[in-house]
């Protein structure tokens, strides 16, 4: 198969073969004229040199082409007849570029008019119905054009006049060493793709890795630098993605990390018996510990008319589905803390993993996006399965006009979190968020979010139990191909999910103290390589009076 792709790609001869293989004279002398047009046709003027040689020169030492030598060149021509062929024309005037005035005009009819007196009935062209004959041509296109034009002529050998096959025995011995090259290169190409064909890993399915490298250390008051050191950790990702259709992708993702979280630094909740966000000095990248292995994620999506539907057993997440916008939302390419996009799509986090969602183009720069998600979809207990569980249900409309992204985003969640002694603590949220980014000639990024989130904790303990708010906005601006092409610098500034109301004053929750900031530079050492050194500084972190700088070096690799 590859043979005849890459041998159909090169029967494609500018219009010099048409003056190399001319019976008329005068045809070839009107060729010859063509090395005046310019310096780039130095190959091609060669050609017509060979064209114009007196047929009695030729003569003297061939009379009739060798046989089996041109056998040798069709049977390599015919390689690559079949699918894929670049389509056979019988008139020059099917070339849209082709007009007749062009120098080449007369030899171009003669090669592809089988009707006319002496037609060769070989020429081809591409499919998109154009010659190309002004394109630059290799000896080596040149051979496999004319390798084309003999499969043509082996029924017609004895009808052609002595001067026609003296040109073509001179044409095919002058050619016979470029052929014979194309031959072996391909089949080179045919043995190395037999060899992985025999070893591959899957016909369907594609193998990639992403691991990371991480050198982190974190600074404040004597409380937190007394019971924290600098670590070296790590956190390796294997996805195994496979396509049925080429439109669909189902992937399976084993990951392995040891990372653990910094001591004495408190989660930040929005409510008080609530878990809903991440620590403030966790990572993107986070992993666990102890290098266990598990499928952390498993999810198929498929189009389905004009939407594409979302399945995901295992690890999903609303910005799985929908786009979170952000630039820094890749967690080996992007920001280093939690803190690179919007929080509205954590809500409820405790409750994404098993559900499923549908996007659908509404029109060339709007989608609309649903989805259902659950943390507990899989066990059949009372209070748990698909729907009498925890649950994050949102919808998001995203419009994309030009280099402005802008997305409406809304999150309805029910978690009920074990607090004290067995008692459950359930709550209702209803977040709204809105996330923007506009790309400003073409190397800036300028964007940021907001999220405020309406509360209700109705059971559980009476200090856990009341209504209230919560908000979260940052701004974010982003640096590309600064100082190396490939790099990026971010900066995040804002501030992390906080309790802005609650209307029992016994548990007051997280109250707005602390402020994030976070700057990075991230340049890439390779094609499969990057490193990102950046700070991040929370002040106030969780409403403990305390400030908190993080040191983090990435490491990011990719096979």
């Amino acid at each position: 198969m590859l043979s005849k792709v890459l041998w159909n790609s090169l029967l494609a001869a500018p219009a010099i073969l048409g003056a190399a293989i001319l019976s008329s004279p005068a045809i070839a002398a009107d060729a010859v004229a063509v090395d005046a047009i310019s310096a780039d046709a130095q190959a091609s003027a060669e050609t017509v040199q060979l064209a114009g040689l007196p047929a009695d020169a030729i003569a003297q030492s061939v009379t009739t082409p060798d046989v089996a030598t041109l056998d040798q060149v069709i049977q390599y021509s015919n390689e690559g007849n079949g699918a894929g062929s670049l389509a056979q024309v019988t008139s020059v005037t099917e070339f849209s570029d082709v007009s007749p005035d062009d120098w080449a005009y007369e030899a171009l009819s003669f090669l592809a008019n089988s009707e006319a007196e002496g037609g060769l009935d070989c020429l081809e062209g591409y499919p998109d119905g154009t010659f190309k004959g002004g394109r630059a041509m290799t000896r080596y296109e040149f051979a496999a054009g004319l390798a084309s034009c003999l499969d043509a002529l082996t029924g017609r050998l004895s009808s052609l006049d002595p001067d026609a096959l003296a040109r073509i025995e001179a044409l095919q011995q002058e050619f016979a060493a470029e052929l014979a090259t194309l031959k072996g290169r391909v089949d080179a190409l045919e043995a190395a793709v037999g060899e992985l064909q025999e070893n591959q890993f899957s016909t369907t399915t594609v193998l990639n890795g992403r691991t990371i490298f991480a050198f982190s250390d974190i600074f404040g008051d004597s409380g937190i630098e007394d019971v924290n050191n600098t670590v070296f950790q790590s956190r390796v990702r294997l996805n195994f993605d496979t396509s049925f259709t080429g439109e669909d992708r189902l992937r399976a993702r084993l990951q392995a990390g040891n990372f653990n979280n910094f001591n004495g630094i408190p989660a930040a909740g929005i409510a008080p018996a609530s878990t809903d966000f991440t620590d403030q000095s966790d990572f993107s990248f986070d992993s666990g510990g102890d290098f266990n292995v598990r499928i952390s994620r498993l999810e198929y999506y498929f189009p389905l008319g004009p939407a594409t539907v979302y399945l995901g057993a295992q690890g999903e997440g609303i910005s799985d589905i929908v786009t979170s916008v952000s630039p820094f939302d890749d967690a080996e390419q992007g920001s280093l803390s939690y803190f690179g996009y919007n929080p509205i799509y954590d809500l409820g986090a405790d409750e994404q993993s098993i559900g499923f969602g549908v996007t659908l183009d509404l029109a060339d720069s709007i989608q609309l996006g649903l989805g259902y998600l659950t943390g507990d979809g899989s066990n059949p207990d009372p209070s748990s399965g698909l729907f009498d569980g925890g649950y994050s249900a949102f919808g998001q409309l995203t419009f994309s006009p030009g280099d402005l992204t802008l997305a409406l985003t809304y999150v309805n969640a029910y978690t009920s979190p074990e607090v004290d002694g067995g008692v459950f603590s359930p709550s209702v949220y209803n977040g709204y968020g809105v996330s923007v980014n506009y790309a400003l000639a073409d190397t800036v990024n300028i964007g940021g979010w907001g999220m405020y989130v309406d509360t209700r904790t109705f059971a559980g303990p009476a200090e856990f139990r009341g209504d209230g708010e919560a908000w979260s906005y940052a701004l974010t601006l982003g640096f590309e191909d600064l100082g190396l092409e490939g790099s990026l610098l971010g900066i995040i500034a804002g501030v992390p999910p906080y309790t802005g109301s609650f209307s029992n004053q016994i548990g007051s929750g997280n109250n707005a103290g602390a402020f994030h900031t976070e700057v990075f530079y991230r340049f890439a050492v390779s094609d499969n390589i990057s490193v990102t050194p950046g700070v991040i500084w929370v002040s106030d972190v969780a409403d403990t009076g305390d400030d908190i700088f993080i040191g983090v070096l990435r490491t990011s690799f990719r096979f």
